[in-house]
């Protein structure tokens, strides 16, 4: 099947069901539009969004004062003003249940399993919000965490939302450079830290980590979240999390009401073009942009289970928690995915009833490389919707969902980033999945694609855009007074348009597919073209594991270098010229590289991510300017001085 095939799509009863078929339905005075029309639904949410912001408050019930005003335009899209008279608190909105049924089941590797009701939740976070205010922590207060991606975590982070403090959190696995970069730029006034975790049957140290950040900023107090202080941290002032916690008994939360730009949360980019971006969220522009992403796009449902694979390091991890606020039994996953056998996960589905299953591109790549058929070998009885996001989803992939998974399981691709903790393009129930495409742009967001000069183009690659003012933009980069790094971060290339660095084609369906970031868009004679597309083909060829591809400049001109590390074997002629014409038949002769070469490892960021830019400026000689952000610095030296790359 080509690219854009229909695979997949609602029957008239699941559409009728939905939560964005009803959103329609019960704005359709404002619009005019029949509730399956979303090309009509969406140009009235860009169009007119005193209208739209409005109707959405009131369809997603949110909790708090919502003003006279939805939104008020400004000179320029960073001005403009999304419910300037509004208050409202981020964890109240997701504590609004208090019985027994289950608000989180968390998962290890190591086989442990633990829950928490509705009613503990909030006893757990009323206790964690009075020993943070008991430490003098209140509004605008940092606290830092290095956590696992388990219960105490949520807690926290709620907890942190409820007296109006800021969080931000690193995975353990980011090493004492990545956790002393992100979090000792903030100056926290609390760090709440694991003292080591599990991976894959083995025990790390995170001693080192909460030391560097112990040692770069100054801290009023250190939590550990364990039953006492390990000996590894002794001589810093640390106390055990029961022990912090045991003054304290459940009371009723004293939630604080704040303006819509007050900061929830601080994410961090990947840091691998310099120092880490500290990304300032607010809690209002998150909660309503996540439940409106997760109601109307992904039609989540109270006391559905829905999980995502993920660490307390990716912005995957806030969106997720948001699904409390649907009344959702978030399901969580600390650790190796395939531990201790493939199937780790897929039998989770099954063992916890899992409706909604989030994942990344590169884990389903991996399970069709493992021969994986969870279809023959699991019910996945309740199973309604796979998302995947973190790279581009190949139609080979989407292949396999529909073959060896589920035919009537909804898979929506879909991407954002760090930058906005959201999604630009995603799922939508309406709308046909198509191969190899993300199926839509959201509602609210005026998405586009343009050329170099700042046309718009369409059914070729361009640069995305967004024209028109988001919820969850950033309220601003902490530590950049004047706003000059946030300003040139996303609207140096086109003023008054967000670029999101994203390079993207717009197709006739309405769909869109990512060829990649743009940062490493390969210009051979002067054509761009993405990485992706060549992904997309190698990917295809059984003997490669995985692979990256960078530009070289040689000769005032780009070649396209290929490097790929091969699952066993060497890379032999007859493979080389295999993966040629793949590539060639399956994107372009201009995407076919000029040299091929096999290499032990890839270098990856910490969320998983292969790091071009680190690539392309090791193969040049330039120095990668933050190695702490990879998660296998050491991998770059595999490339420096090749031979094969001299003229």
């Amino acid at each position: 099947m080509e690219t854009g095939g229909v695979l997949w799509k609602a029957d008239d009863a699941r559409k009728h069901a939905s939560a964005l078929w009803h959103f329609a339905e019960a704005t359709a005075h404002l619009h005019g539009a029949e509730p399956d029309d979303y090309a009509a639904l969406h140009a009235w949410s860009v169009s007119e969004p005193e209208a739209f912001y409005s109707a959405l408050w009131d369809h997603l019930d949110i909790v708090g004062e919502k003003g006279e005003r939805a939104f008020v335009p400004g000179d320029d899209i960073r001005d403009a003003q999304f419910f300037p008279d509004a208050s409202l608190n981020y964890a109240e909105n997701l504590l609004r249940r208090r019985d027994d049924g289950l608000a989180i089941i968390a998962h290890r590797d190591d086989g442990t399993r633990r829950t928490l009701s509705w009613r503990q939740l909030y006893d757990q976070v009323s206790r964690f919000a009075q020993a943070l205010s008991a430490e003098g922590v209140g509004e605008g207060d940092r606290v830092a965490a290095i956590v696992t991606n388990d219960l105490e975590a949520i807690i926290a982070y709620l907890a942190t939302s409820s007296i109006g403090a800021i969080w931000s959190s690193c995975s353990p696995d980011f090493g004492p450079a990545g956790a002393s970069d992100r979090l000792c730029q903030i100056a926290p006034k609390i760090l709440i830290a694991v003292p080591g975790y599990s991976y894959a049957g083995k025990t790390i140290d995170v001693a080192p980590s909460i030391r560097a950040v112990a040692e770069g900023t100054e801290l009023s107090r250190i939590v550990i979240v364990a039953d006492e202080v390990p000996e590894s941290l002794a001589g810093l002032d640390c106390v055990p999390l029961e022990a912090w916690l045991s003054p304290f008994t459940p009371t009723e939360i004293a939630f604080l009401r704040m303006g819509f730009k007050a900061p929830l949360a601080i994410l961090f980019s990947s840091g691998t073009t310099g120092k880490p971006k500290c990304i300032t969220h607010s809690a209002a522009g998150l909660l309503l942009q996540h439940k409106k992403e997760l109601v109307l796009h992904c039609d989540i449902r109270a006391g559905e289970k829905f999980f995502y694979f993920t660490t307390c390091g990716w912005m995957m991890w806030n969106w997720q928690v948001t699904g409390l606020a649907l009344g959702a039994t978030l399901v969580t996953y600390d650790g190796n995915p395939f531990h201790p056998d493939p199937d780790r996960l897929i039998d989770l589905v099954d063992a916890e009833d899992i409706a909604i299953f989030g994942t990344s591109a590169k884990y389903i790549d991996a399970c069709l490389k493992a021969g994986l058929r969870p279809k023959e070998s699991h019910r996945l009885e309740n199973l309604k919707l796979i998302l995947s996001t973190g790279s581009p989803l190949i139609p080979t992939s989407f292949d396999y969902i529909y073959r060896d998974w589920k035919t009537d399981v909804h898979l929506a691709s879909i991407s954002g980033g760090t930058d906005i903790c959201a999604c630009f393009l995603g799922g939508n129930p309406l709308l046909p999945v198509r191969r190899g495409e993300l199926q839509c742009a959201l509602l609210g967001l005026d998405v586009d694609t343009l050329d170099d000069a700042g046309n718009p183009v369409s059914g070729v690659p361009g640069e995305m855009v967004c024209r028109n003012a988001h919820l969850s933009m950033p309220v601003m980069f902490w530590g950049d007074p004047n706003g000059s790094r946030y300003a040139d971060a996303y609207f140096s290339r086109f003023p008054g348009v967000w670029a999101h660095g994203d390079f993207v084609e717009k197709r006739p369906s309405g769909g869109f597919i990512i060829h990649g970031r743009s940062d490493t868009t390969l210009n051979p004679g002067g054509v761009r073209i993405g990485t992706a597309e060549i992904y997309r083909q190698v990917e295809t060829v059984p003997e490669v594991e995985e692979a990256i591809a960078v530009g070289q400049d040689i000769d005032g001109d780009q070649r396209v270098i290929l490097f790929v590390k091969l699952r066993e074997g060497e890379l032999t002629p007859d493979l080389e010229a295999n993966i040629r014409s793949r590539i060639r038949s399956g994107a372009s002769p201009r995407h076919v590289p000029a040299k091929i070469i096999a290499v032990a490892a890839i270098p990856r960021t910490r969320s998983g991510k292969i790091s071009e830019v680190a690539v392309r400026d090791t193969i040049h000689g330039r120095p990668v300017r933050n190695t702490t952000a990879l998660a296998n610095p050491e991998a770059l030296e595999l490339y420096k001085d090749l031979p094969q790359l001299r003229p």
